[in-house]
Formats: structure tokens, sequence, C-alpha cells
């Protein structure tokens, strides 16, 4: 009887970490980032800016977390950039 009640209560204990861990986990946020004018006549600072937020060409879109380094390279290039925010759960 004490190995099957020590194992209920490491399965238990178990069960209990996941459960906590699941509430406790945030909404994930994403940034749409999408290329919305042609870098032609841009300097070469904001091409390379455009170029590290994984952008290629017009129209191009990718999806980057919501984090302060990637708003830094958004600000960096707004008149270039559309940005849309996405939650996921």
């Amino acid at each position: 009887m004490a190995i099957k009640a020590e194992k209920t209560r490491e399965a238990i204990r178990k069960t209990g970490a996941k459960q906590s861990a699941q509430k406790a986990r945030p909404i994930e946020r994403q940034l749409k980032v999408k290329l919305v004018r042609s870098l032609i006549g841009h300097p070469r600072k904001q091409r390379e800016v455009v170029k590290g937020l994984g952008l290629r060409k017009v129209n191009s879109e990718v999806i980057r977390k919501d984090c302060p380094e990637v708003w830094g390279m958004v600000r960096k290039v707004p008149h270039l950039v559309k940005v849309e925010v996405l939650e996921k759960k």
C-alpha cells in the first residue's frame, strides 16, 4: 500500500505542476509586419533594418515575436512598413 500511495502522490504532484504552468501562461502576442513601400531611394541603414526584420520585396509579410527589439526596428522605418498585432492563445 505504501508504494501505491507514493505513486499517487507523485502523479498528483506532476499533474498539479502542469495545471499551474498552463494557468500562468500569458497570451502570446505576435506582430505581422508587411513591407508596403519600396526601398529604392532610401538610406542604407533603413534598408538594413528592413532586411533585419526579414522582409525582402514589397508586400512581403513576416510574423515576429512582440518584443522591444522588433518594435525598435519598426519605429526606425514606420513609413515603409505596416504592423498588425496578433494575439495567440
